[in-house]
């Protein structure tokens, strides 16, 4: 496959050793496995909207707490901590799964597939775990139980974040109102602070990559991502005589024109790539009348913070000016929804064996890019070093190329998926610890750098 390549590692002498001794963490996993499952189909089966996760949060409380977990919730409306404290002394450790799913009808045609509906921005619609959210969860949920059951060999405390609305709020303005909901609600809301973690780790099922594999870089490896919506105001008159109106579609299909200079001629794209894209746009009734009133909505993202930066600091400038050239007025609203996800270098390449370990140095596989998606977990890593992963979750024999991909109704995961995913949790903070010092010294150099 022409998406990743395979990475070769040469484990020192101290990683075999201490895998020799944590060689429970395999049977713990695949014993785990089958309840993960059933978990599993039972959340894709009743799958809730973003900020309305009600009973799948229920379902988190109620097996964190026949696992033995401490219990808290009150965050991000339906958000939901467990604090397990490992039998040895160590760090605080954080791991996420995200819970909501989507307003898209499934199609599947699995047993367990979706016929939920419910309300989105105040309208009624089918509703699918159509990004695999279903999965993370029952693989955390699994994670917790096997620790549990294993408590006393952990080194430190673990903290188990279930976050709600990742893809955004089914009852808010998610341009507005972005801050209240998801990862951002959920720091604000003092979900870290209790025990506070000095480090998290997050994955995400991938159609298209084969399950059992595990695929990562450190840096960037996922876009951010930033709302825009751009109202342009002129003069409605009849299409026939333009001279005695202005126009706002044409000085709109100026600005989504020029707004591509600010990456081609703009942008230093030696240190990454830029994209400004409108999806929709929207003005006029009929072909011989120029409008008053033109709405575009788009997005911005980018796998680099300055290339970022520049883009949200340069485009209104640039659609204020394009605006003035053509004697209309615009309004332009930039709202963030994530920053980039960026892996910590330093954990990263120390938690390299130890992800090796969960199916073999073969199936572990270095990006050669970021994906060009976002996701909110980045507001996680401004806090503390992190480490985010895909796992593949399409069956191995079939054709990568011809996978239903994230967010199309015919989406699926393979159950094979979830005991990956189970043991990964499970590896990073079984190992974590004995990293800890190293990660955290490399992290107050680069929060402290040398002036």
């Amino acid at each position: 496959m022409n998406m990743y390549k395979q990475i070769s590692l040469c484990l020192p002498l101290i990683f075999c050793s201490q895998f020799t001794l944590a060689d429970w963490i395999d049977d713990a996993a695949k014993n785990t496995e089958s309840h993960a499952i059933k978990l599993r189909q039972h959340i894709h089966q009743h799958p809730e909207l973003g900020n309305m996760e009600f009973k799948t949060s229920e379902l988190v409380q109620k097996e964190l707490k026949s696992y033995g977990i401490d219990v808290r919730k009150g965050y991000a409306k339906t958000g939901v901590i467990g604090v397990l404290k490992g039998g040895k002394p160590g760090p605080v450790m954080a791991l996420r799964a995200d819970m909501d799913a989507l307003p898209i009808e499934e199609k599947t045609g699995l047993p367990f597939a979706s016929k939920t509906k419910a309300i989105y921005q105040g309208k009624e619609t089918h509703v699918m775990h159509g990004c695999g959210h279903d999965a993370h969860t029952a693989m955390l949920l699994g994670a917790a139980k096997a620790l549990a059951a294993n408590k006393d060999k952990i080194a430190g405390t673990i903290v188990f974040v279930f976050q709600p609305a990742e893809e955004g709020g089914a009852d808010i303005d998610n341009f507005t109102q972005g801050s209240q909901i998801g990862s951002r609600k959920m720091i604000a809301d003092g979900a870290l602070n209790n025990p506070k973690p000095e480090v998290i780790f997050g994955m995400h099922v991938m159609a298209g990559m084969p399950s059992g594999n595990i695929f990562y870089k450190d840096g960037a490896i996922l876009n951010s991502a930033d709302h825009l919506r751009i109202q342009v105001n002129g003069k409605q008159v009849h299409g026939s005589m333009p001279w005695l109106g202005r126009d706002p579609i044409y000085a709109s299909s100026q600005m989504i024109s020029n707004m591509q200079s600010l990456v081609s001629r703009r942008t230093d794209l030696t240190k990454g790539m830029g994209v400004v894209s409108i999806g929709s746009i929207q003005g006029g009734t009929t072909g011989n009348v120029i409008p008053e009133l033109v709405n575009m909505v788009g997005t911005i993202r980018s796998n680099n913070e300055d290339i970022r930066q520049g883009i949200l600091k340069d485009l209104p400038t640039l659609i204020e000016h394009n605006a003035q050239a053509n004697d209309v007025t615009a309004k332009v609203e930039i709202a963030p929804y994530a920053p980039v996800t960026s892996n910590d270098k330093t954990l990263t390449k120390l938690m390299q064996p130890a992800l090796a370990q969960v199916n073999g140095e073969g199936k572990l596989h270095v990006l050669d890019s970021n994906a060009s998606a976002s996701e909110d977990f980045a507001y996680y890593g401004q806090l503390m070093p992190s480490l985010f992963i895909f796992i593949g979750a399409t069956q191995s024999d079939q054709d990568m190329s011809k996978a239903a991909p994230n967010h199309s109704p015919l989406f699926s995961v393979d159950d094979a998926t979830l005991k990956t995913g189970i043991e990964s949790h499970m590896r990073f903070v079984m190992e974590y610890p004995k990293a800890a010092a190293q990660v955290q010294n490399a992290w107050q150099r680069q929060q402290s750098p040398a002036k």
